[in-house]
């Protein structure tokens, strides 16, 4: 055992902060609050309710928990482990300080279900459990983009391109679940995704600028059709 924890003990780091995230979330969640600033927009009454969108959303959770302990006991490269969990403790990190500082609640949840089968009731029971209060920044959609980004710049993986389409497919449907559920607002969403593009830019410098040069290569050298006059 002793032996297990001297190898495995930077995955420690995310297990102690994730204890910690959990007892101030929990702490912030029933703190006494005189007012909430409501987040709505008008995008946000066009999105009808869907239901069968809570697989995307429950899946989340899987889609994280695997990949962080793939980057723990799993992948060799400690660099790139120590960049996916720093960047979630700093989006996570800056979700609580904004929810303190700004408490903010949404008022889109319907109050009747348009249909009665298997997904509304779990729908019905995640309203039960997940109150509609500090939903900004999106965590769903900040993390998804953190794992999602993780994923793609891992050197292990690089030839994996079935596993980067797939994890871009879950990534995106659990964006799209966070507002067709009525858990987060439009504003909320693109918070986060703002979050996970700074997120981006601070601990894969690298990669970025790889993308960057990558699309400059490809707009520069596209090639052009000519037309010519007979």
């Amino acid at each position: 055992m002793l032996e297990f924890c001297k190898k495995y003990k930077h995955g420690f780091v995310i297990l102690i902060y994730s204890c910690i995230y959990l007892l101030l979330f929990f702490y912030l969640e029933r703190l006494p609050v005189h007012g909430y600033h409501v987040i709505h927009t008008v995008f946000d009454d066009m999105i009808p309710f869907c239901e069968i969108f809570i697989v995307p959303y429950l899946l989340w959770f899987p889609y994280m928990i695997i990949t962080v302990m793939y980057f723990i006991f799993l992948n060799k490269n400690k660099h790139e482990y120590y960049q996916l969990i720093f960047n979630m403790m700093m989006g996570m990190t800056l979700f609580l300080i904004i929810s303190y500082l700004y408490p903010n609640v949404l008022h889109l949840r319907p109050e009747e279900f348009p249909r009665e089968n298997i997904f509304t009731d779990l729908v019905r029971g995640l309203y039960r459990t997940d109150t509609p209060t500090n939903v900004l920044p999106s965590i769903h959609v900040f993390n998804s983009l953190a794992i999602h980004m993780s994923l793609t710049s891992c050197q292990a993986l690089r030839n994996h391109k079935l596993m980067k389409r797939g994890s871009l497919v879950l990534t995106i449907l659990i964006i799209m679940s966070t507002m067709f559920l009525k858990q987060h607002s439009v504003i909320d969403v693109c918070m986060g995704a703002t979050l996970a593009l700074f997120g981006y830019l601070v601990f894969y410098p690298q990669r970025a600028l790889e993308t960057r040069d990558e699309s400059v290569y490809s707009t520069w050298h596209k090639p052009r059709h000519r037309r010519y006059k007979l």
